[in-house]
């Protein structure tokens, strides 16, 4: 095994910044939809409402930041090892069998990560944060209408915004789960808090090459 600086800084900022918002719009947001009060309503419609503006302004800072950075490869899907990635999940994991996707700093993500992720950044968090600004909106620009997108309420705006409530709750499910599948229970865990990661490094060819420039 071999300790290799996986995440940068600012991935581990933004995975965790967004963690604790979305964890907090999910909070606030099932209150205001009426299922329990902890904040009262009105508290929670205020809360909601700064906490999705924080969102919004983390997510177009990370997209610069993938893209300028050229990160956003990472989450490019890929069908490569996708089957041998599925049959690991549903059967190798508990035969302890290797992975058949192997991490290295400029292939963090296996194909089953790739397409989650991409799905969740270029679907999802986009519907969260256009349907919450419609919600907190509507008005604009017709009283109670929205012409240009054809929307005559509050009610296809607000089962679009909880569908893609419950998506996140499902992606964070499972991303619980599949931290503790690491070497360890806390491998994965341990790695987005400090940046480094073992791996092992006759895989690590990449991180071999980096190594040889930089002496």
């Amino acid at each position: 095994m071999k300790k290799v600086y996986i995440y940068e800084g600012f991935e581990r900022f933004w995975h965790w910044t967004q963690a604790l918002l979305i964890l907090f719009l999910a909070f606030t947001g099932f209150e205001v939809h009426g299922s329990y009060s902890f904040f009262g309503y009105e508290n929670a419609v205020v809360y909601h409402r700064y906490a999705g503006w924080a969102l919004l302004i983390l997510y177009v800072f990370a997209a610069f930041w993938h893209l300028t950075t050229g990160e956003v490869k990472q989450y490019i899907p890929t069908p490569k090892n996708m089957i041998a990635q599925i049959q690991y999940y549903l059967i190798g994991i508990f035969k302890n069998a290797p992975h058949p996707t192997k991490k290295n700093r400029l292939s963090k993500l296996n194909p089953l990560q790739k397409i989650t992720y991409f799905f969740l950044m270029a679907f999802i968090m986009p519907l969260m944060m256009i349907s919450g600004l419609l919600y907190f909106y509507y008005r604009l620009p017709q009283a109670n209408i929205i012409d240009p997108i054809n929307i005559s309420g509050l009610g296809t705006i607000a089962l679009w915004h909880t569908i893609g409530a419950y998506f996140l709750i499902i992606f964070l499910v499972g991303h619980l789960y599949l931290i503790t599948t690491g070497h360890t229970v806390l491998t994965n865990l341990k790695a987005m808090i400090t940046g480094w990661e073992d791996i092992d490094d006759e895989n690590d060819e990449h991180n071999k090459v980096d190594k040889i420039e930089n002496i």
